[in-house]
């Protein structure tokens, strides 16, 4: 059985795999059976250069550049590796909300800069509180649940908003929410539905001084409505997702009310090697005859 991946994934499992080329499919290959990605376009165009792919065994949770359907029309399975990285894309998640609030970024690069000269009761480091504060979550599945449960312990108010309405008290349409939310933190894959969901309309619902946290994907948001909101000051941000990566916005280099990260949000040792150990234990499966560990 032939392997061919986008790149070598962390972790000692990645060596259980016998026969793997790392490579891109560029060209034709009527030998590939299984192809290994981080989320990279797997179009008809791809499918079309591997005749013989019966896998496509994604590196991630989230699995929006895969033409799933385009795959099950040829009869090509396609697994991703949900659950092991919960708990680090909400770690990551909080810290983005303290990071922005409490203006940590800002207060570094003056430090680093030899720019602190005066005392602590005169610095212009006022930020917000996030104990407290009324947290919005967009999207209450593993990954946001995780994040409501790490609320708790900053004592915050949660009000979450899904697809499928509730009856429970917390639930509220996605305008209410983020009229209400001091922070409102996004959790939704990204699809037809959920691109642009965020649109410079729902932004300007947001309060004064409110944050806006995104480690999902940076497609939900109207970047560019998102950025003339930083640049009036109003809001604050933490992202870990863009457009177009690995490019983020020239535009939000420079702002002080935004932190950046090049989505790391499952960038933890212990999480990369979980996700390649379900990418392997899916190859494995798939080579034996046996039932896929986490089909899509």
């Amino acid at each position: 059985m032939r392997v061919l991946a986008t790149r070598r994934l962390p972790g000692e499992a990645w060596n259980e795999l016998a026969d793997v080329e790392i490579g891109t499919p560029d060209r034709r290959r009527d030998d590939v059976e299984v192809l290994v990605v981080a989320n990279e376009t797997v179009d008809e165009a791809v499918l079309d250069l591997l005749p013989s792919l019966r896998l496509v065994a994604n590196f991630g949770v989230g699995y929006d550049r895969i033409d799933v359907a385009a795959c099950r029309a040829r009869g090509i399975a396609v697994t991703n590796t949900p659950g092991v990285l919960d708990a680090a894309t909400a770690d990551l998640a909080v810290a983005l909300m303290l990071a922005a609030r409490r203006r940590v970024v800002e207060g570094d690069d003056l430090v680093r800069a030899g720019g602190w000269d005066m005392h602590w009761a005169d610095g212009p480091f006022l930020g917000r509180e996030v104990s407290g504060a009324t947290l919005g979550i967009v999207g209450l599945g593993r990954i946001g649940s995780a994040v409501a449960k790490r609320a708790r312990g900053f004592d915050m108010r949660v009000v979450f908003h899904r697809r499928t309405r509730s009856n429970d008290p917390g639930y509220r349409g996605l305008d209410d929410l983020l009229r209400e939310s001091d922070i409102v933190s996004l959790h939704t894959p990204l699809s037809a539905e959920t691109t642009g969901l965020i649109s410079r309309e729902r932004l300007a619902l947001l309060r004064d001084g409110a944050t806006l946290v995104n480690t999902a994907r940076g497609a939900v948001v109207d970047e560019e409505a998102l950025i003339d909101e930083l640049v009036s000051g109003r809001i604050t941000a933490g992202l870990d997702v863009f457009v177009n990566e690995p490019q983020a916005p020239e535009a939000l280099r420079g702002l002080p009310n935004v932190v950046v990260t090049p989505h790391i949000a499952s960038a933890t040792v212990e999480t990369r090697t979980a996700m390649a150990r379900i990418v392997v234990d899916n190859v494995l499966a798939f080579e034996r005859g046996e039932p896929l560990k986490t089909p899509v």
